[in-house]
C-alpha cells in the first residue's frame, strides 16, 4: 500500500486527475491481449524453413521489447510511477534509453505484443496491437501535456527524440 501512495495513488486520486483511468485501461488492454485467442487462418500457416525466419523476427522483437522496458525502468529510477502524471519530486530524464525514445516502457510493451503476434502468426493479436498503438499514442499525448507543464525543457526534448518507435515515430 505504501508503494501505491508513493506512486501517487490515494483514495482521493481516483477522480482521474493524474491519469488513474489510463493505468486501469492499460491493465485491461494487457490482460485482454493475454487472454485473446490466437486466430490464424490456414493461408497464414508457414512451413519450414520460413518458420525459423519468423521465429527469429519474433525473438528480435521480444529481446528488443525487454531491453526497452528494463532499461527504461532502470533509467527512470526514483521517477518511476505507473501514472502518466509526473511525480512532484521527479526530474526529466533525457539520457540513456530516454535519449532514443521518449516512452520506452510503452514501446517495449508494444514490441513484446508484436513478438507474440509474429510468433503465433495471429491476426487477432495484430488487431489488438493496432488498438494498443492508438491507446499508447493517446496516453503518451496526455502524459506529454503534463510533462510540458512541469518541465520547461520538455518541448526541445520532444523535438529531438521520437515518441514511441525509436528513430521513426
Amino acid at each position: 500500500m505504501k508503494q501505491l501512495s508513493e506512486w501517487g495513488f490515494t483514495p482521493e486520486s481516483w477522480k482521474g486527475n493524474r491519469g488513474e483511468y489510463w493505468v486501469l485501461a492499460q491493465v485491461l488492454l494487457i490482460v485482454g491481449y493475454g487472454v485473446l485467442p490466437v486466430y490464424r487462418p490456414d493461408w497464414l500457416t508457414v512451413q519450414s524453413p520460413w518458420r525459423y525466419g519468423i521465429w527469429a523476427i519474433a525473438l528480435l522483437l521480444g529481446v528488443g521489447g525487454v531491453i526497452l522496458i528494463v532499461q527504461g525502468l532502470l533509467d527512470l529510477g526514483h521517477n518511476l510511477t505507473p501514472l502518466p502524471y509526473p511525480k512532484p519530486d521527479g526530474e526529466l530524464i533525457q539520457t540513456g534509453i530516454y535519449g532514443i525514445v521518449r516512452h520506452p516502457l510503452y514501446a517495449g510493451l508494444m514490441a513484446l505484443a508484436q513478438a507474440w503476434a509474429v510468433w503465433q502468426l495471429s491476426l487477432s493479436h495484430w488487431g489488438l496491437i493496432a488498438v494498443g498503438f492508438l491507446f499508447f499514442d493517446r496516453k503518451a499525448n496526455r502524459e506529454e501535456a503534463w510533462l510540458t507543464e512541469k518541465y520547461p525543457d520538455y518541448p526541445s526534448y520532444r523535438q529531438r527524440v521520437k515518441k514511441l518507435i525509436p528513430w521513426v515515430y
